[in-house]
């Protein structure tokens, strides 16, 4: 199956260069990866418009048998330009990984990790390789936080840290050696260096017409906006657990679901979801199950939820937001791009997300991965980009891992009548 030929952003010690890459697709049998460059070079250049102009006008490179090959010479400047999620920089890792584990933290240096260890495949970089398998915490970055927790998870950190104040320099090298700018047509460049400069042009009048168009906020607004932030949380806002439903299966599911330190936390235990089949159901449940081994227990607030479950006074209401449809799902991504609503599936990868990083399952986080084919699906249909061109057809493949991934959730939900 084709997938997408991305532009993305590299910083590195000769400057931030420009390039393209194709994440891994399938073609008669076997699996693919390349970037933009031909035999041992690696193709980059200081800005789109150079990119453009090469795309354009040259033919002999790696990407030039790739499925959706066709479509990129005709792309835009601004189509060739990455976005910030496809903004990796390098040179700053050291500052990165000096900064607390935290999710962001944690995220970006994942990104950056993820497609050097691309780069060091496809470019046949041991030495790079070697960096990366020379400290566990690189193989855990993907899983987000939560192995950098605790003491082991503080030494695992601190591990990484280490070897990248001393060996980092190693990678950019080994990078810096196999990146080359290649000549491009003069006359192709003059006409791709237009469109830039205009694109910055209109860029720069649509920022300051937005910024004219904002008009002081009056007293009176102000002191209506404080006292809707000061309306009444309710009771569930209070203690900080929600109520959720999903919807799988022909099912109705009720639960309950936190956050500890931005870490999911469900009714159950061992990565088993207590639910009910309704509201009342789930209220009857929790003020006549025996649920002391319930991982929600360890939060500070769970007795109050107990003693109005107990007393009777509990009211289970569950709002929009906490709504998750997994139904149709699968069908509508078979079926194409513009079939699946973005807000339930957005919903839908919360959820399928929070519940596997709570069990401490990798396969959720591995399969929606946009280096992998469904997850490339998944980020378009969730953050449409102009700068990237769209997947390509047929998705079957991927409306399968997807409903595997539905059912792997759903043999994890233990319902009590």
């Amino acid at each position: 199956m084709a997938q997408d030929i991305v532009p993305i952003e590299l910083g590195l010690p000769q400057g931030d260069v420009v390039t393209l890459w194709a994440p891994r697709w399938r073609e008669d049998g076997e699996e693919w990866e390349a970037f933009l460059g031909h035999e041992d070079d690696l193709y980059a250049f200081p800005d789109a418009a150079h990119l453009a102009a090469f795309v354009r006008t040259t033919s002999e490179h790696d990407l030039s048998d790739h499925p959706a090959w066709h479509l990129v010479p005709a792309l835009s400047v601004a189509e060739l330009m990455p976005s910030e999620d496809h903004q990796y920089d390098l040179v700053g890792v050291p500052e990165l990984v000096a900064e607390e584990p935290d999710t962001w933290t944690v995220g970006e240096l994942a990104d950056i990790v993820a497609i050097v260890r691309a780069l060091a495949d496809v470019c046949e970089l041991d030495e790079v390789h070697e960096v990366l398998n020379s400290a566990g915490g690189f193989a855990v970055l993907e899983q987000g936080t939560f192995p950098f927790t605790g003491r082991d998870g503080e030494r695992l950190w601190t591990d990484m840290a280490e070897t990248i104040s001393e060996r980092w320099d190693e990678v950019l090298d080994a990078l810096d050696s196999v990146v080359t700018v290649p000549d491009v047509d003069e006359t192709a460049l003059e006409k791709s260096a237009e469109e830039l400069a205009a694109f910055h042009a209109d860029a720069a009048e649509a920022a300051a017409a937005e910024e004219d168009d904002i008009e002081p906020v009056d007293a009176d607004e102000t002191e209506g906006a404080e006292e809707e932030e000061a309306a009444p949380v309710g009771f569930w806002g209070e203690v900080g657990i929600d109520p959720i439903k999903v919807i799988t299966g022909g099912t109705e599911y009720y639960t309950l679901r936190c956050y500890l330190d931005d870490e999911p936390v469900f009714l159950g235990h061992e990565g088993r979801i207590v639910t009910a089949p309704s509201a009342r159901g789930l209220a009857k449940l929790l003020a006549t199950a025996d649920l002391a081994d319930n991982d929600l227990a360890e939060v500070s607030t769970w007795d109050e939820v107990a003693t109005k479950a107990t007393d009777g006074s509990l009211d289970i209401t569950v709002d929009t937001d906490n709504t998750y449809v997994l139904d149709g799902l699968g069908d509508d991504l078979a079926e194409g791009i513009d079939a699946v609503d973005p807000v339930q599936l957005d919903l839908a990868v919360e959820l399928l997300t929070d519940a596997a990083d709570w069990a401490g399952d990798e396969t959720v986080a591995e399969a929606l991965n946009q280096s992998e084919s469904l997850g490339w699906l998944v980020s378009f249909i969730l953050a449409p980009d102009p700068t990237r061109l769209p997947p390509s057809p047929p998705f079957t493949e991927d409306a399968a891992k997807w409903t595997k991934l539905v059912q792997d959730f759903q043999d994890r939900l233990s319902t009590e009548s």
